[in-house]
């Protein structure tokens, strides 16, 4: 399934990735991020091979300028490093895990990640998942409570030297 918005100027469409966007992807998530804290480009083709259906995409005129990627866990604790990299990841897991939520800057302050994730959490309670978890900076903690995130607290991960605070948003199916 494919979300569409249409406005004047641009189509913005939602879509499951696609293995020929691995080099746009890593674009956005090298724009994103600093580099200690990145996926690298053989992280991103591991998710997007691995679990297709946690990764979407944002497409403006054929151009990929936004990304969420995931992995599903039975896990509650996701300070665990070796699940960026898919280890323990399982697909019937209860909770989905976002890595990444990012649009490239030229693109941003449009919406674009708050249809990623919006589309994201509905794809994940359809799956009858229980939860939606990340990790973001201190910075972001109020973007994400207004996506409906509740606040955990400070997270045991210490990923690219940071420090990041846990959110979890509750899926009532």
């Amino acid at each position: 399934m494919t979300q569409r918005r249409s406005d004047a100027m641009n189509e913005i469409i939602i879509r499951h990735v696609l293995p020929t966007d691995l080099e746009d992807c890593f674009l956005v998530e090298t724009s994103g991020f600093p580099p200690e804290e990145a996926a690298t480009r053989e992280t991103i083709k591991l998710r997007l091979e691995t679990f297709r259906q946690g990764f979407l995409v944002a497409e403006i005129n054929g151009k990929v300028v936004g990304i969420l990627n995931s992995a599903a866990t039975d896990k509650d604790d996701i300070s665990d490093e070796e699940l960026k990299q898919l280890i323990g990841h399982d697909p019937d897991g209860k909770n989905m895990v976002v890595f990444a939520l990012a649009v490239l800057p030229e693109f941003q302050k449009q919406g674009i990640a708050r249809q990623l994730m919006a589309r994201f959490v509905e794809e994940a309670r359809a799956s009858k998942k229980e939860n939606v978890l990340l990790l973001c900076k201190r910075h972001l903690i109020t973007y994400y409570e207004k996506l409906g995130f509740d606040h955990v607290g400070l997270s045991k991960s210490m990923h690219g030297g940071a420090k990041w605070h846990e959110m979890r948003l509750e899926l009532k199916n």
